[in-house]
């Protein structure tokens, strides 16, 4: 792994700001991507020890049908079932801040700004969500018999009984030389109790919209500039492997200022200065790394 360090001062402290560039793969062979996800690192002092989970690989899922789907979408005759609610998340569309209109017109899509999301309104959750045709729980008491041993991150999460392991988990999709990250929001298409596709090695057992395998949000679809029926690839990450970018606009995420390490702010007015700075910073590092072919993520 390459790491390239950019040094900015701020007037209270110094920003350090560490741009990954992730190990080279081998790239396409046979169709399929052969992507390595960064299995450690050597961290700037203080020296801090590597997570387990940060070393975890996945493997792709290759040329996948996705669909679109979103966030209080209204049943139809071609899809019959409402998405006001998720299969973890009784207020979806509540907790979600709203309904999240799919119409491009609707919506704002912004490469520059990193600005993915409905014009009415500013999203509670992250707009950048997923359904995947599984559900590790049977009701609100127990799992499925299956999900403990399917399951890779099942036994190092220890979850009480009935309680989902795969709702907010992260995941990575590309397509067309382009990366974009996302969480698991809901179950879908079509199914529910597809194992073998989404942890093991079968394609989708759907045969709805040319046996469509996962869905993607209206922002994932701007960002990428993908339709439904377009083939993707994706795959599981862990949530440290994530880079930063417009998929963590949006929702709870670790306080900017305390990530940068520099000294906190005494008034509003310097901590949204600090903000800005710091988003600018984490724009040219982005534009660096979305640079960057399948081959070598």
């Amino acid at each position: 792994m390459r790491h390239y360090f950019l040094r900015y001062k701020l007037p209270a402290a110094a920003v350090l700001l560490v741009l990954h560039a992730p190990l080279q793969g081998q790239g396409i062979q046979n169709g399929a991507p052969r992507v390595v996800i960064p299995t450690g690192s050597r961290p700037a002092i203080p020296a801090r020890p590597v997570a387990r989970s940060s070393r975890a690989l996945y493997p792709w899922k290759t040329y996948v049908t996705a669909t679109i789907f979103w966030c209080g979408e209204q049943p139809t005759a071609r899809n019959p079932t409402p998405n006001c609610k998720s299969s973890w998340d009784t207020k979806w569309s509540a907790n979600f801040g709203g309904y999240d209109d799919p119409n491009p017109a609707n919506r704002i899509a912004n490469h520059t700004t990193g600005e993915f999301r409905p014009k009415g309104f500013i999203p509670k959750l992250n707009p950048f969500y997923i359904a995947l045709p599984y559900n590790d729980v049977l009701g609100w008491s127990r799992h499925k018999p299956e999900a403990s041993k399917v399951i890779p991150w099942f036994t190092r999460v220890r979850p009480e009984p009935g309680k989902t392991v795969l709702k907010g988990r992260w995941i990575q999709i590309f397509w067309n030389k382009r990366s974009c990250y996302a969480q698991w929001e809901d179950c879908g298409p079509w199914v529910t109790d597809d194992w073998q596709y989404v942890f093991g090695t079968k394609k989708p057992k759907t045969s709805q919209n040319g046996a469509a395998g996962i869905d993607l949000s209206p922002s994932i679809r701007d960002y990428l500039g993908v339709k439904s029926g377009t083939k993707v690839h994706w795959r599981f990450v862990e949530a440290s492997q994530v880079p930063y970018g417009p998929w963590k606009k949006y929702g709870a995420q670790p306080s900017q200022i305390a990530r940068s390490g520099s000294t906190p702010a005494k008034d509003g007015e310097s901590i949204q200065a600090q903000r800005k700075y710091l988003e600018y910073l984490r724009k040219l590092r982005d534009e660096q790394y979305l640079k960057k072919p399948l081959s070598e993520l």
